[in-house]
This record gives C-alpha cells, structure tokens and sequence, in this order.
C-alpha cells in the first residue's frame, strides 16, 4: 500500500511552501506595518496637521501621547516581524501578540486617522489569520 507521500509527489511540498509563504508573508507585513506605524508616531510626536482631533472621545490622549503609543509598539511589529522571518514559533506567538495589540491601538486611533486605521486593522487581522491557521491540514 502506498503511503500519502508517495501517492502525491509534489504535493507534500507544495503545501509546505504554502505554509512557509503564509508565514513569510505575515512576516513581511508586520515589518511593514511596524514601520508605518514608526512614522505614524513621529508624525504625531511632531504635532503634525495630519491628524483630526475629535472632543468627548472615549480613548482620548493627546496626539503626542498616541504618537508615543505608535512609535513604541510600531518598533515592537518590525522586531517580532524580524525574529518572524526565522522561522521560530515563539516568534509566531509574540507575532500574534503584537499584531493583536496594533489591532486594539488602531481601533482606538479610529478618530484620528479612520481610513489608515482601517487599512491598518485588516492587516493585522490577516497576520493573525496566517499565523493561527491550522497547519495539520497542509501536512506541516
């Protein structure tokens, strides 16, 4: 009786490089992301007019504040997006960590700059999306 492997050749590792895609791919996003956020927070730090200020919001700080905010955890995405690259799972785990608090971040942001905020959203919903999805299935 043949084994899977051997009734699909090619398949087998097509999946394997599926999944190392996925990864490599929420890797590459958290740099990048991390990296918009870096200048995000400069330019909030530097009080630029690029930002709304709304009154009488929940999650209200100054733009200063939300900068210092961005900036801190936009360094902490690229790092985790780096070690993510290596392909160690506690880099997977610290990748969904701080894809997870960019989401909440930018959900509290959401007056301030709501399309970028938005953007920002899904592309950390997809990170972690690609960094949970059941990797039995694909034969990893």
């Amino acid at each position: 009786m043949a084994t899977h492997a051997g009734q699909h050749p090619g398949r087998y590792q097509q999946h394997r490089g599926a999944v190392a895609g996925w990864t490599m791919t929420a890797a590459v996003l958290l740099v990048v992301g991390g990296a918009m956020a870096i200048f995000e927070g400069i330019a909030a730090i530097a009080k630029d007019d690029i930002f709304v200020s709304t009154a009488n919001y929940t999650y209200q700080f100054s733009v200063s504040g939300w900068g210092w905010v961005h900036l801190f955890l936009g360094i902490a995405v690229v790092l985790a997006g780096f070690a993510l690259m290596t392909g160690a799972m506690w880099a997977r785990v610290v990748g969904v960590v701080v894809a997870g608090l960019s989401m909440i971040s930018h959900f509290m942001f959401l007056p301030y700059a709501p399309v970028w905020s938005i953007v920002l959203i899904a592309v950390d919903a997809f990170i972690i999306w690609a960094l949970c999805a059941p990797r039995a299935a694909l034969g990893d």
